[in-house]
């Protein structure tokens, strides 16, 4: 049923219009004022014509659809990750749950300054970050680059092409999460690639590097040392997380680590390195 107030005041405001315009009218009208040249119409600059819409983002490392579609499956779950790496090896080093947003962000932040290990798909290396007194600082020991030796056989173990086949199957779980990261029109895979190239410039530096306790600032001096240690030298220290994270581990394990990601890089890239 139509609500008789509704009606009313429609009516009312059609009225009260009316009468204004009428009143208007009327007065011109009563007044009679000689007639007045125009002045011409002053010719008004067009409207701006609206903004493109954003065209859809380039992307440079296309992962084929073909391959990507070709085993749809709505998570990648344990099994997948055991038949290709093994029990043993999976369940040493990798962190099952929410496996593909950790990677996902955690990849993006290898590139960054931090990369927070509460992200991280795998699990930290055992053991406590070593340093030895040099001749005239603090250096990363030498027998630090130990902790790091199982985790790089673990990686260099790896059958690059299934791992790759696996991420190319799953590709749409890795794309979701990286819009679910806060970029709705990036491109995950080229993200990678990105990164990638950035870890392979990590500069190859000679050891042992010389390394210094963070300083804490506070209004009360702490009782124990706070061992984080940072890199003595600023250029070192101003390095993405990443690259940080491979001269710690010594220049063998860098550079091991480095051809396995060049590897990596051919089998998910389109075109070479820059």
């Amino acid at each position: 049923m139509v609500d008789k107030r509704v009606v009313a005041g429609g009516v009312v405001v059609l009225v009260l219009a009316l009468a204004a315009g009428g009143i208007y009218w009327w007065r011109q009208r009563a007044a009679v004022p000689p007639p007045v040249a125009l002045p011409p119409p002053v010719a008004t600059a067009p409207l701006p014509a609206p903004a493109p819409a954003p065209s859809e983002p380039v992307i440079r490392h296309p992962i084929e659809a073909a391959d990507a579609a070709s085993a749809p499956a709505a998570t990648l779950d344990r099994a997948a990750l055991v038949e290709l790496l093994g029990n043993k090896a999976a369940t040493t080093f990798l962190q099952f749950d929410g496996f593909v947003p950790r990677l996902v962000a955690t990849v993006d932040n290898l590139a960054r300054p931090h990369a927070a290990p509460r992200l991280w798909p795998v699990h930290p290396a055992a053991g406590r970050f070593a340093v030895e007194r040099g001749a005239t600082s603090e250096q990363i020991a030498a027998a630090n680059a130990a902790r790091y030796a199982p985790f790089v056989q673990f990686v260099e173990g790896v059958d690059s092409r299934r791992a790759v086949a696996l991420y190319r199957r799953h590709y749409a779980l890795f794309q979701q999460a990286w819009v679910d990261l806060g970029y709705p029109r990036g491109y995950f895979n080229d993200r990678l690639v990105e990164v990638i190239d950035h870890l392979l410039a990590t500069p190859e530096v000679a050891a042992p590097i010389a390394v210094r306790l963070t300083e804490v600032k506070g209004p009360q001096p702490l009782t124990q040392p706070w061992l984080h240690y940072e890199f003595a030298d600023p250029q070192l220290e101003a390095l993405s997380s990443g690259q940080k994270m491979l001269l710690r581990m010594g220049p063998d394990h860098a550079r091991r680590l480095k051809a396995k990601l060049a590897e990596i890089r051919r089998l998910v890239a389109s075109g070479p390195a820059r």
